[in-house]
């Protein structure tokens, strides 16, 4: 069972790792995030929980049943209408349903939790599980974009916000 948890300083050298041991495979369906990013990971990591703790976004990590991180859910760009949605698994991760399910936990906490009415999400063309993760989970198709030369499309979920009472809670 793998469960979601909102970050926090102490996942900073297991988040590294899932970057550096995935970034080849991740460079596959999407830009990499370059040089810089690992050099200045520790400076990024504490820029995103001062994002996080002003409201502005909401990371997560992605853990297996055994505690390792296998994953990031992100939501980022929170405005009026919603937030946008992202997410990375490990490639020793996929092909279990660990995507679909991170995003199915990830938009029922941008509902419940953070009160959102409305996810956005964007992925290329020539990355089918991601097309496939996001209609599991409800994201309908709503206009063609180009990501880094490639193309690809933009997505939308509407999401209906629980009772305060109903609410879980997750570390």
């Amino acid at each position: 069972m793998l469960r979601l948890e909102r970050l926090r300083p102490d996942h900073a050298p297991a988040l590294l790792a899932f970057e550096q041991e995935n970034r080849e495979y991740f460079a596959r369906s999407v830009p990499d995030r370059g040089d810089a990013f690992f050099a200045e990971f520790a400076s990024r990591h504490l820029a995103r929980l001062a994002e996080q703790d002003a409201g502005e976004c909401h990371f997560h990590v992605v853990l297996d049943e055994d505690g390792d991180l296998i994953g990031r859910v992100n939501l980022v760009d929170i405005d009026e209408e919603g937030a946008e949605l992202g997410y990375r698994i490990a490639e020793r991760a996929t092909g279990r349903g660990v995507a679909t399910a991170a995003v199915a936990e990830a938009c029922r906490l941008a509902a419940a939790t953070y009160r959102l009415s409305a996810l956005r999400a964007r992925t290329t063309l020539d990355n089918p599980g991601s097309m496939t993760v996001l209609a599991r989970n409800g994201f309908t198709p709503v206009g063609d974009i180009t990501l880094d030369g490639r193309p690809g499309i933009r997505y939308r979920r509407r999401l209906a916000t629980e009772p305060a009472g109903r609410i879980r809670s997750l570390a």
